[in-house]
């Protein structure tokens, strides 16, 4: 649970919603956590900017949603500021969340909006209050993944092989004797971009791979060549990607 917080240490929160039953939902939640104290609500994104510059909240839950300014345009303008809030996000969509976590948000909540899951995102916020930016954090190193009815965040060192399938990735976690993959909306192009190229490398143009997954590479002949995996399996190497990978060696 979330630890109790005096009214002096209770993260100052903003409720961001133009759903009115929303608002009171997630109101109704938060007045059983008291290592929060809500200051304010606003009904679309302009009124959000106006009230956190007079309020400084130090989180604010934000829907996705929104006429004119949406909530990932009011984001940005929080990213932009001195002292920005830690941002939850709590949406209907499930399909914002690539953007959202480029956005460095704590949480990305599913409506409707249970009281286990609201405070859980909490939890995070507290958890990350006082933390420093690390400047340095230009890669990666958590992705949010539908799965069933929330989104799971995945750490990126936990990935090991990464397909592309359509506009999908499918990202490969856990142990050769307990396999587990997710579908994440994303272009596999879109995700070798975001991934530290010391950590990851793509050996096909629907296949990438961390590198410490790579046990060896092997010659088939004719110009061909496998990357033989930690787990015994042979993927090819596309023609493109050879040479790169073949540095790894190098070759």
């Amino acid at each position: 649970m979330v630890e109790k917080a005096d009214e002096g240490t209770a993260l100052r929160t903003l409720i961001v919603d133009d759903e009115p039953l929303a608002v009171e939902r997630i109101q109704v939640i938060c007045a059983e956590l008291p290592a929060i104290r809500v200051v304010g609500t606003a009904s679309d994104g302009a009124a959000a900017l106006r009230l956190a510059e007079k309020l400084d909240p130090d989180l604010v839950l934000l829907d996705m949603t929104m006429p004119e300014l949406d909530g990932l345009g009011v984001a940005r303008k929080f990213a932009e500021a001195e002292k920005p809030p830690a941002v939850i996000f709590v949406t209907a969509h499930d399909h914002f969340a690539v953007a959202a976590f480029d956005l460095e948000a704590i949480d990305y909540v599913l409506k409707p909006v249970s009281s286990d899951r609201l405070e859980r995102a909490i939890e995070r916020a507290v958890a990350r209050r006082g933390e420093r930016k690390e400047s340095s954090s230009e890669w990666l190193e958590e992705l949010w993944v539908p799965h069933r009815s929330e989104l799971l965040r995945i750490a990126v060192s936990e990935v090991h092989q990464i397909d592309a399938e359509r506009d999908y990735v499918r990202l490969h976690v856990g142990t050769p004797d307990a396999p587990r993959s997710y579908l994440l909306l994303q272009t596999i192009a879109g995700l070798e971009a975001r991934l530290d190229p010391d950590k990851f490398i793509r050996i096909h143009r629907s296949t990438i791979l961390r590198r410490d997954n790579i046990r060896g590479l092997r010659h088939d002949g004719l110009g061909v060549w496998s990357a033989e995996l930690q787990g015994g399996e042979a993927l090819r190497i596309g023609r493109t990607y050879l040479p790169k990978v073949k540095s790894m060696a190098g070759r």
